[in-house]
């Protein structure tokens, strides 16, 4: 695929909001990680001693994607088109820098984008994917089983569900694809003219 051709959605908080706000890419999420978006709600997030009103507090305030599908509501029923993205979940991590040059260095799948999950002790790792016509959460199941083959942690099996959410976090660090490096110019979060026409 080009650069530009992945196309999924965005939709702002709170969770219970299933209307997308618009289609975007690749390099609008990163723009979004490493810009100042979500920098009060993750510290705020990381401050919090109650693991369930962290849960509550993110589900509340953190805006986020799906990162496998554009969808008219997110809803696997709504989905217009699978995006050829998969987000594989990796959490509770005890060495970050580590499990950060194992994605990085994988041997079967490239790195499209690698930031840290809400909590910081995950990270969100998206890859690109062929299904060749295989449904999502079969393959998702395939490409778990082959990370596992190769020594890394246990992905979080909630990626299965094509319209997974994946919450945006702040991580100045995030990792693209040097392949995007001419659409990064600017830091602001604007889906670029002519991408994800829909």
């Amino acid at each position: 695929m080009e650069a530009t051709d992945y196309c999924f959605s965005f939709f702002r908080k709170p969770i219970q909001n299933t209307e997308r706000l618009r289609a975007i890419g690749i390099v609008d999420v990163y723009r979004y990680v490493v810009g100042h978006y979500a920098r009060p709600q993750t510290e705020a997030l990381r401050s919090m001693a109650s693991p369930a009103d962290a849960k509550r507090y993110k589900a509340a305030h953190f805006d986020y994607c799906t990162f496998s599908g554009l969808f008219r509501k997110r809803n696997e029923k709504e989905l217009i088109m699978h995006s050829g993205l998969m987000c594989l979940d990796f959490d509770h991590l005890e060495n970050m820098e580590v499990m950060k040059q194992q994605l990085l260095n994988h041997e079967y799948f490239d790195t499209e984008l690698l930031f840290t999950s809400p909590s910081g002790n995950g990270l969100k790792w998206i890859i690109p994917v062929d299904l060749k016509g295989w449904e999502h959460s079969r393959f998702f199941k395939a490409v778990t089983n082959c990370v596992r083959a190769t020594g890394l942690p246990m992905v979080d099996l909630s990626g299965s569900d094509v319209a997974r959410a994946c919450f945006l976090p702040y991580d100045p660090q995030a990792y693209i694809n040097p392949k995007y490096n001419e659409y990064v110019e600017e830091n602001i979060f604007r889906p670029r003219l002519g991408e994800c026409p829909f």
